[in-house]
């Protein structure tokens, strides 16, 4: 039998795991200093989950992308694509929750999509959302956390942002009512060019005038004052006072994003701010991060008319994760700092190894009988930093050969000094 993983999907090796692991917990830390607290809500959901029209809705492209399954009991379930339909379907089962609610959640999502660098049918998510606030200072709060995480990884970044409302009060005053078509295609814009979306406007029945005036809107680098003299409805107005708002606060917290007038995201459900990242070189054009408010959505999920406001962001961990093994040339395929050689010393090598791992310092033991040739050779194949040999000698001086195997340099060491230095 020959053995393949799934199309699209593939097993992270222990030194990307590593790595992986690596990230995820600076993440989480940077989750946690912001105050989200943590949330886990199942890999599967009912189907009508998924496909509430709150949420990604029936006609979504990410629906036609969803892992569908039934169980014995003949229900429809899937696997989740995102964890923002769970947390609405969270929110509408506990609906005496406190607000707002921060929280985060980081786990593996699934997609049946088209497959290209950056983008697989299994990949991780990490995701942030406030749950009850309209102020744009959740916002701000949300893209600083990204602009943090992306500072500690030294990534070269820029974070996108932009407003639906003000978007739909530009092809408002530009005559335009139904906006489904034209925000996809403006969404494109960077990616198309001019021409390119002006040819994807007229196939979808938009006249020379409203095409001429929504491209002289968003290709003409107008500022939010200006923009604000040009556009004609209470809508477009709403969009640049919260835009506003939002870069006051995030020159008060010392963040640079750059203003993208035609940037849409999904359809679904975005209502206000909207929020994507990419990486300034390198090969991944998709974006790393994204996210933005969504009013309608969680109330969606309660029912009764409710209006719950809602912004989140979400990184994409396999771009990510892909930039990072490529520009770190990752070696380690352990944890383990240190590996003991016991030289007929077995008792005296396991009290070392318990008082090691006692003071969190990952450690290993040689198991069996190899001799210390074919030790060294399992360390440095590893790429494990320090070798302990402890032979009779050692024992007897109450000392620990270490040997940097890095280097080959050998020392004599008390326990105490060998966990100062793995410290």
């Amino acid at each position: 039998m020959k053995f393949a993983t799934s199309r699209g999907v593939r097993d992270i090796s222990p030194e990307e795991k590593i790595l992986q692991n690596e990230v995820l917990s600076l993440i989480t830390r940077t989750f946690e200093t912001y105050g989200f607290a943590p949330l886990e809500t199942p890999v599967i959901e009912r189907y009508e989950t998924l496909a509430a029209k709150s949420g990604a809705g029936e006609e979504s492209d990410v629906l036609k992308e969803t892992f569908k399954l039934t169980d014995q009991g003949k229900r429809k379930l899937g696997l989740r694509f995102e964890f923002t339909t769970s947390l609405a379907r969270y929110m509408a089962m506990n609906p005496t929750i406190k607000l707002p609610f921060k929280r985060y959640e980081v786990g593996p999502v699934f997609r049946d999509g088209p497959i290209k660098l950056g983008r697989a049918r299994q990949f991780w998510q990490a995701d942030a959302d406030t749950i009850g606030s309209s102020s744009m200072i959740a916002e701000a709060e949300q893209i600083a956390l990204l602009d943090s995480v992306f500072r500690k990884l030294n990534f070269s970044y820029v974070i996108k942002v932009n407003n639906r409302k003000l978007l739909n009060g530009i092809l408002k005053s530009a005559g335009i009512d139904k906006t489904k078509e034209a925000l996809i295609a403006l969404d494109k814009l960077d990616k198309i060019g001019k021409a390119g979306v002006t040819k994807e406007l007229e196939q979808n029945g938009y006249d020379t005038k409203q095409i001429t005036k929504v491209l002289n809107l968003v290709t003409k680098k107008y500022s939010l004052a200006t923009l604000k003299t040009k556009i004609n409805n209470k809508e477009g107005d709403q969009g640049v006072q919260d835009l506003q708002e939002l870069f006051s606060y995030l020159d008060q917290m010392n963040v640079t994003v750059e203003f993208a007038i035609t940037l849409a995201r999904g359809q679904g459900y975005y209502t206000g701010t909207v929020i994507e990242a990419y990486f300034k070189d390198g090969p991944i054009t998709s974006s790393i991060a994204g996210g933005g408010r969504y009013d309608d959505m969680v109330g969606g999920y309660l029912g009764g008319g409710r209006v719950v406001p809602a912004v989140g962001v979400s990184f994409g961990l396999t771009p990510m994760m892909e930039y990072l093994i490529d520009r770190e040339k990752v070696k380690a395929k352990t944890p383990t700092r240190i590996y003991i050689i016991p030289l007929g010393t077995e008792k005296k090598a396991l009290q070392l190894l318990s008082k090691l791992r006692s003071k969190s310092i990952s450690s290993d033991i040689s198991l069996g009988k190899k001799g210390v040739s074919k030790n060294l050779q399992y360390a440095n194949a590893l790429s494990i930093p320090y070798v302990a040999l402890l032979g009779e000698n050692e024992v007897k001086k109450n000392k620990i050969l270490l040997r940097n195997m890095q280097t080959g340099d050998e020392q004599l060491v008390s326990v105490t000094q060998l966990i100062a230095k793995l410290k």
